[in-house]
């Protein structure tokens, strides 16, 4: 037989070994990552006397393939509705603990006269707390109904995010050759532009796709179809300077907001655990006991560092972004450890030759010891905050306990109709304009060499190329031009700001006049790019372009329907919820201010209800509530009408007021079939007797003789002498001396054979 290759004997030594690991890790309760980890420094060449990995350069392609499902994955669980949704609490108490700690990480690996890129890495890694880790930790200590938990889990959500921008970052830091605020504000600007054209491109286009084949696909050909569509963006954003991880994210995180997320999440889960079980398991090979050993203080002292500067500086990130003093305790000691996402960024160091191999095993043992310590810092939240307490300046106690949390005023009111306005046109402007740069540039680079080769051999010059390329240009671009200037301005923000006082007018007609300059730069730099006008007679152009894409119906009607398909596409998966029943409909949020509400119930199995329609249950004169909707399975009913029946396990969406509601769910759950006290009675039994001469049944069919309607018994055939029962039809006569067998209940087929 042939020699298996070495990658399949490495494969089968680390799955066996972390297999056995991570049941020991389950039994104790500890994190299975630790047990990854500890698998992983098992069969690596620094434990002599175990088997160990012989091709460690394969399974660090398979480590890198799972940082790549890894971070997919993290994208799928990712809505970007939900970050807008939160507010400015999470984001500043986020940004507040990553910087802080971002900078003690530096600070201490200055300390230790390492060199500059190990100190920034280090950064990076100290400021990622676990969400994984954490969150096992609030289950087990039983804290995750508590409102600081919430509070936790959307920073954690946040950086998360915010740990992808890093590693882009770090990776361009990596290349410079000396970082410096004009390169991390040309990074930031990239990073921005990059993202925001993949996720409109991106949200436009793949729900378009999976609803067309939706009817085919099934979950084999949808966890290809989403591994494909990772991979792909993976390549993407390496082609334009960012990492496979990134790429991996932005593709998860589009996904997400797909009809078909729930089911990918599902299906890609066991690809994910399969490769992120590799690649950490890579991260305990590179755990080198000499270093560790050789570098036992720096490790003590960055756990040290840890512990108090996410105690520190959590609390403080937490009180900027609005939460009670013993809330902001709570919440920063629960983050003191290192997250997964450090082991992430030091393999991208390593991977980049930036960072010195030390820092990896180093990193690794603080995750190891802050993550078992844990628990013990959540636990000593509270006793810290009753010291503070009670040594803290009492009108400092006062106002630190008295913080409320701004929830509501990051979002649009009808009071700020200015800031909404600004706001919208702001996003308006900045997307429409991307996606026009990007048609650009894909003009420019793909299509006016193609138009000009060909102009050259037709025609002698390329003059005639520049001028289709500009023209096929604009027109795509037109829609994006034509939103930019005309978006808002029919809002009722524009029209309340413009109703209200004279003196906004002016600040109005300027926003309009901004807008109309911007779009008229990008026909603009289209002509000057491509022809040799003057600048005045481009300038001409550019307006008179504009006002015809104004003035075009076609291309309004053009713009309305690509912005209504691309909204339609961001909300699918909400649509979806609201149909099966996970999500309340948009409507119920305005039945709020009538006093009225929406409520979901549903009927139980024994319920009275079932088997009767709506018309005859008379619900809206009982309750004074309205059914619009009813849940069966997957079938939804919208607006029933009187003659639709009720069926067990129904689940009913009733609107009405908070008395008329609790009438109607207390009467779903009481109106109920009675138990049955007596169920020993209700045995069915198979018993046979013969037709006699005097029976009453003879002469009678089988239908007419009442053996089912008054007896309540089955014939379930006639004995004619043979192996098998004859079976009898219903307009047979019976005769003396058949033999009939029936199925009934006890006392009822005993009724039938008393009268013979």
């Amino acid at each position: 037989m042939s020699e298996l290759p070495s990658l399949v004997k490495d494969l089968a030594l680390i799955l066996v070994v972390a297999g056995f690991v991570t049941l020991i890790f389950k039994k104790l309760k500890q994190p299975l990552v630790l047990g990854y980890i500890v698998a992983g420094f098992l069969v690596s060449p620094h434990m002599p006397y175990l088997m160990s990995v012989m091709d460690k350069a394969d399974i660090q392609t398979w480590a890198d393939i799972g940082v790549i499902f890894l971070l997919f994955s993290l994208g799928l669980d990712f809505s970007i509705k939900k970050i807008l949704k939160m507010g400015a609490s999470p984001i500043i108490a986020a940004c507040t603990i990553i910087f802080c700690m971002m900078a003690l990480g530096v600070i201490v690996g200055y300390s230790f006269g390492w060199k500059q890129m190990d100190c920034i890495f280090l950064g990076g890694m100290l400021a990622m707390s676990s969400t994984t880790i954490i969150y096992k930790a609030f289950a087990d200590m039983g804290l995750s109904q508590q409102g600081f938990a919430s509070t936790v889990m959307s920073v954690l959500i946040l950086e998360d995010i915010l740990a992808i921008v890093m590693m882009v970052m770090l990776s361009t830091v990596a290349r410079g050759a000396s970082p410096d605020g004009a390169q991390i504000v040309g990074s930031v600007m990239k990073i921005g532009f990059f993202l925001v054209l993949w996720f409109v491109i991106g949200l436009f286009i793949i729900p378009l796709f999976l609803r067309s084949v939706r009817k085919i696909l099934n979950n084999e050909t949808l966890l290809i179809v989403a591994l494909g569509f990772c991979c792909l963006m993976a390549v993407i954003s390496t082609k334009v300077g960012f990492s496979a991880a990134f790429g991996a994210f932005v593709m998860g995180s589009i996904l997400a907001e797909t009809v078909e997320a729930d089911k990918i999440i599902r299906l890609v889960d066991p690809v994910k655990n399969l490769f992120g079980a590799i690649f950490f398991v890579s991260v305990g090979m590179l755990v080198k006991p000499d270093i560790l050993i050789s570098y036992a203080l720096p490790i003590l002292l960055l756990v040290l560092a840890i512990l108090a500067g996410q105690a520190l500086f959590g609390t403080l990130g937490y009180l900027l972004g609005g939460q009670t003093l013993k809330n902001a305790m709570r919440c920063g000691f629960s983050m003191a450890q290192v997250g997964e996402f450090a082991f992430i960024i030091a393999s991208l160091g390593l991977s980049l030759h930036v960072i010195t191999d030390f820092l990896y095993p180093v990193v690794v043992a603080v995750s190891v010891i802050t993550t078992f310590l844990t628990p013990y810092m959540i636990r000593a939240a509270e006793p810290c905050y009753n010291f503070l307490i009670k040594h803290l300046p009492k009108h400092w106690v006062r106002r630190l306990t008295h913080i409320q949390t701004n929830t509501a005023g990051e979002s649009a009111t009808s009071d700020n109709h200015w800031k909404y306005l600004i706001k919208k046109m702001l996003l308006n402007t900045i997307i429409y304009s991307i996606l026009s740069s990007a048609v650009i540039a894909i003009m420019f680079s793909a299509v006016l060499p193609v138009c000009r080769k060909l102009s050259i051999e037709w025609t002698g010059n390329h003059w005639v190329g520049n001028a289709v390329c500009g023209l096929l240009t604009i027109a795509f671009i037109s829609p994006f031009l034509r939103s930019i200037v005309m978006k808002q301005n029919h809002s009722e923000a524009f029209k309340a700001l413009w109703t209200d006082h004279r003196i906004n007018r002016l600040p109005l007609i300027a926003t309009i006049l901004a807008r109309v300059v911007i779009a008229i730069s990008f026909i603009f730099y289209i002509c000057n790019y491509l022809t040799r006008f003057k600048n005045a007679l481009m300038i001409a152009i550019a307006v008179g372009i504009l006002i015809l894409m104004l003035l075009s119906r076609r291309l309004k009607k053009r713009s309305i329907t690509l912005e209504r398909l691309f909204i339609q596409n961001l909300r699918s998966r909400d649509i979806e919820a609201q149909v099966k029943g996970k999500k309340k409909p948009l409507f119920a949020d305005h039945l709020i201010d009538r006093d009225i509400h929406i409520a979901n119930l549903e009927l139980p199995d024994d319920s009275l209800w079932a088997g009767k329609t709506l018309y005859s249950l008379k619900l809206r004169n009982r309750f004074g509530v309205h059914i619009s909707s009813i849940l069966r399975g997957t079938q939804r009913i919208n607006i029933p009408n009187g003659s639709t029946i009720l069926f067990p396990g129904d689940k009913l969406q009733a609107i009405g007021d908070d008395e008329q509601l609790t009438r109607l769910s207390h009467a779903i759950k009481s109106e109920l079939q009675p138990e049955d006290t007596e169920i020993e009675k209700h045995e069915m039994k198979l018993r046979s007797f013969t037709i006699t001469k005097t029976s009453p049944f003879i002469g009678k069919t089988l239908k007419d003789s009442g053996i089912r309607d008054q007896y309540n018994c089955m014939v379930v055939g006639v004995d004619e002498g043979q192996k098998r029962l004859t079976l009898i039809t219903p307009s047979r006569c019976l005769q003396a001396g058949d033999v009939l067998w029936v199925v009934g209940e006890h006392s009822d087929i005993e009724r039938i054979i008393s009268i013979h």
